[in-house]
């Protein structure tokens, strides 16, 4: 079975090689593919040398910033891969094991998708054992090859609250593995604090857009409701 990594990517010049390489490490993954979404800083000259030390990859450009709902339905697109596994490029403390971990229980059978819960992730997610807006999960080409054009065209972070709906209406088993060690980069820390805090609004504005706080609720309870059990934890 053959894995495709997608990694979107926009002015992550500061982390996209830690990301990178350790897709680039990974014995299970047969294709990655980063798809740069009109960056303006040194994002793509950071992904070549990395490439340069660790491997190749397939880079993808787009000519201007389309968002990320854009990126990841460019990365399908070129996708080959059985499975399709999508980490953000922003990701702090990853390592081979975490992505073993996320990728075990669909290539064993045990479920048919997975998604990460991080250790930043939101208390509340924590508490409820699921963080339904995680960038990182892994599931079946089959299921998102005939949606791109509607993922093109998502409001920007409106992607995960719509494949929370196919894997919803599919009844889908559902890994939801912990990652205690690894974290995203607040958006605060690549951006200052009041752009940060108007990009966090921006993203709940967005979700909302695409379903309203009633439908999300339901959606969280509805993916706890089709978890696997129990919850994997990783640690190292």
């Amino acid at each position: 079975m053959r894995i495709t990594c997608i990694i979107p990517a926009y002015n992550e010049a500061n982390r996209i090689a830690e990301v990178l390489k350790v897709a680039l490490d990974h014995p299970s993954l047969s294709e990655i593919i980063m798809v740069d979404d009109g960056s303006t800083d040194s994002t793509v000259a950071q992904a070549l040398e990395t490439s340069a030390l660790y491997g190749h990859f397939q880079l993808v450009r787009h000519e201007s910033n389309s968002g990320k709902s854009s990126a990841i339905a460019t990365g399908i697109e070129e996708a080959t891969g059985d499975l399709l596994l999508f980490l953000d490029s922003d990701l702090k403390g990853l390592g081979l094991q975490e992505i073993s971990a996320l990728i075990k229980p669909v290539t064993e059978g045990d479920a048919d998708v997975s998604l990460s819960l991080r250790r930043n992730a939101p208390r509340l997610w924590h508490w409820l054992g699921v963080d339904y807006i995680s960038g990182e999960r892994i599931m079946p080409r089959a299921l998102l090859s005939a949606h791109t054009e509607t993922i093109r065209n998502l409001r920007g972070f409106g992607l995960e609250v719509f494949l929370n709906t196919l894997w919803i209406q599919q009844n889908l088993r559902l890994s939801v593995v912990e990652w205690p060690a690894v974290e995203s980069t607040p958006k605060w820390q690549k951006l200052g604090r009041l752009r940060g805090a108007l990009a966090d609004m921006n993203m709940l504005a967005d979700m909302f857009a695409t379903v309203g706080p009633t439908v999300a609720l339901r959606q969280i309870k509805a993916l706890r409701s089709q978890r696997i059990s129990p919850r994997r934890r990783f640690a190292h």
